[in-house]
């Protein structure tokens, strides 16, 4: 399978950008977190304008791994230039757990998301808190991302929709085999 620029979506807490980084570090190509070049200092947006340029030119490289959903704002123009899209979509008991873990470790142990953007006590219990967010977009994005993959418009991309974390290690090590053996199964 050859694949050089690759979109990973997915409900927030699936694990976009850590799989992202993995699979660009295998694949020897730059990685595109598209929440870093959306959130600023103090978890400002970048006006939608200069975010869409940023995309633009950080996908204009001949191969690259874009984590992020953004549907939106930059997933037409990304999805245009990617070949494969691969969706962990993975049960919502699933991404709450591993977004409670997340959101735990990140507050506790003060780790920056992006940008210097920290998870605190006060966000996380807010009307902005991730885990909302992941209640009020998980089914969404389940319908969005179904249709979008459906529409003809997006019949160039390869689909590879991964149901477990399990299941997304077996493909990664499909991946890494040599050359001419078995490519990794793909399921729509």
């Amino acid at each position: 399978m050859h694949l050089k620029r690759i979109v990973v979506i997915g409900t927030s807490g699936t694990g976009k950008t850590t799989f992202a980084q993995q699979l660009s570090r295998m694949l020897g190509v730059p990685h595109i977190e598209l929440d870093a070049l959306h959130w600023n200092a103090n978890w400002q947006e970048t006006p939608r304008e200069i975010f869409i340029r940023n995309v633009d030119a950080a996908t204009l490289a001949p191969a690259w791994v874009v984590d992020g959903n953004y549907t939106t704002k930059v997933a037409p123009l990304v999805w245009q230039r990617a070949d494969t899209i691969i969706w962990l979509n993975y049960p919502f008991h699933v991404i709450l757990y591993r977004l409670l873990a997340r959101t735990l470790r990140r507050t506790l142990l003060g780790e920056e998301c992006c940008n210097g953007n920290r998870e605190s006590w006060r966000k996380v219990l807010s009307k902005d808190s991730i885990i909302l967010w992941a209640f009020h977009s998980h089914w969404r994005h389940q319908r969005e991302y179904a249709a979008k993959l459906r529409d003809p418009a997006h019949g160039h991309l390869r689909q590879v929709r991964l149901h477990s974390p399990k299941e997304t290690a077996r493909w990664v090590e499909q991946i890494k085999q040599p050359v001419g053996e078995a490519e990794p199964s793909a399921q729509a």
